[in-house]
């Protein structure tokens, strides 16, 4: 008998135990949840609010022509640089323009082009169906490493909540630009406002290879230049001879970079 309820009081505490490690695991898994949702609920406040921007205005810059020239694009830096001003810029430097990007919202990727040849290619998160990215020729006009990211009242400082990651590389249209993200699972999506967001060892490379000048073409449809970017790398040369004429003829710009900026927007 006393055997039996030794046996008995051994049998009860490793039920025990094993009930006190299930409520400890199941905790641990509730905790985690409860963080995950928490995440999620901010990005959707955050996607919320850019949704209130007016999509009209913007869709009717992207059916404006292409410019013509470079200069074009310099009076809209102007115009840029004076509505969202930059710290911090220090002087002047002189841009040589060697490498190109080439953005497909079609295969929602990203090429670098250097001297008519791809290097790099990238995945890349592209503008939502109601929020569509830009299509045209644009240039860079400010760069910025751990950008504050600001829109209206709503400010997040650089770190892992910030939607724009750990790099910006402005376009000469307001609000747009290739940047990180955190989300990293959008990569691949038709999911933004109209930005093109990166995985952050992605657009941290994509920071090194680019400077402010640099040339952004961006085409909506897969026309025989994209074609030939994305499918046949080795016979970009004669897809950029195009692009290379345009910017051959104004080769040379003066722009500021910003190592940090505080980046207003509605895009992401």
């Amino acid at each position: 008998m006393r055997r039996l309820v030794a046996i008995s009081n051994k049998t009860s505490k490793a039920v025990l135990a094993i009930v006190a490690l299930a409520i400890a695991l199941t905790s641990i898994h509730l905790a985690a949840s409860a963080r995950m949702e928490s995440l999620r609920r901010q990005q959707d406040q955050i996607e919320r609010a850019l949704n209130s921007q007016r999509v009209a205005s913007s869709k009717n810059q992207l059916l404006k022509a292409i410019p013509e020239s470079l200069a074009q694009n310099s009076r809209a830096v102007a115009q840029q640089q004076s509505a969202s001003p930059v710290p911090d810029q220090g002087s002047p430097t002189t841009v040589t323009h060697k490498r190109q990007i080439v953005i497909s919202i079609a295969d929602r990727q990203l090429a670098v082009i250097e001297s008519g040849e791809v290097i790099k290619i990238y995945p890349i998160a592209v503008g939502a169906r109601r929020t569509p990215s830009p299509d045209g020729d644009f240039v860079i006009v400010n760069h910025a490493k751990d950008p504050t990211y600001r829109h209206g009242d709503l400010e997040i400082a650089p770190g892992k909540d910030n939607p724009l990651g750990s790099r910006w590389m402005g376009l000469n249209l307001k609000g747009y630009g290739i940047h990180g993200t955190n989300v990293q699972s959008s990569i691949g999506k038709a999911i933004s406002h109209g930005c093109f967001r990166m995985r952050k060892k992605d657009v941290e490379e994509l920071y090194g290879l680019v400077q402010v000048g640099d040339t952004v073409t961006i085409r909506r449809e897969r026309d025989a230049m994209i074609a030939q970017v994305f499918a046949t790398p080795t016979t970009a040369a004669a897809a950029m001879n195009t692009l290379a004429a345009k910017a051959q003829s104004s080769s040379e710009v003066q722009m500021a970079s910003a190592e940090k900026t505080t980046v207003e927007t509605a895009r992401q």
